[in-house]
């Protein structure tokens, strides 16, 4: 039987030594281990929380991170959600398995669901790479435009990390800026001026072009 995050905490601070911590660790990496094999495991969710929690005091947890790309196809929310924060704690850029992660996150870029948009992209702005911020580009731009704040606003600082990783994609997004200045929402304004400000850093030149852009000024 799985135990919960918490009951593994107790377990954790219980420890007078650091033996006894590692001793710890050790057992419940080689039951979470057997989980994983257990293709019906209903208590997936929980092992990935438990490997977060190991990974932040210092244990290797790299067995996990398939474990993340299964979360983050499940049709549930709760599991959906831990394993897009696994995906940000586990992986990153340069991870072989991150390229399996794209198709997903594309499909979830297309929910209806504005929750399961915004963990994808909190996912792309921690861990996209190149080949992701090119592949993923039409669906941030297309989020861009969105007219819910919240989705606006993160897919802004989607394109600013898309742009970190692959300037070639400047002049793609430079029509958006208009409609993140003019928004309502201060957090969309924010992410078109952090977009505008890693443009200019790009292309000095693009400055120009930024003084015709509506609500720029």
């Amino acid at each position: 039987m799985s135990i919960k995050l918490r009951e593994l905490i107790r377990q954790v601070r219980g420890c007078k030594t650091a033996a006894e911590e590692r001793a710890v660790i050790s057992k419940e990496c080689a039951e979470i281990r057997t989980a994983i094999k257990d293709a019906d495991s209903p208590f997936r969710h929980r092992n990935l929380a438990k490997l977060l929690y190991i990974n932040m005091l210092g244990y290797p947890t790299h067995f996990g991170q398939m474990e993340c790309l299964k979360l983050i196809a499940s049709a549930k929310f709760h599991e959906k959600r831990i394993g897009y924060l696994g995906m940000c704690v586990l992986l990153d850029e340069t991870q072989e398995v991150q390229m399996l992660v794209t198709n997903t996150l594309k499909n979830d870029l297309y929910n209806e669901n504005p929750y399961v948009i915004g963990l994808a992209l909190c996912s792309f702005g921690n861990v996209a790479s190149v080949e992701m911020a090119h592949d993923l580009s039409l669906e941030i731009q297309r989020l861009c435009k969105d007219g819910n704040p919240y989705v606006k606003k993160k897919a802004a600082l989607c394109a600013l990390r898309a742009l970190k990783k692959a300037p070639d994609l400047l002049d793609d997004y430079v029509s958006l800026l208009s409609g993140l200045f003019g928004d309502k929402n201060h957090g969309v304004v924010l992410g078109g001026v952090a977009l505008a400000t890693e443009m200019v850093l790009i292309s000095p030149s693009i400055k120009k072009k930024l003084l015709h852009v509506r609500g720029f000024l």
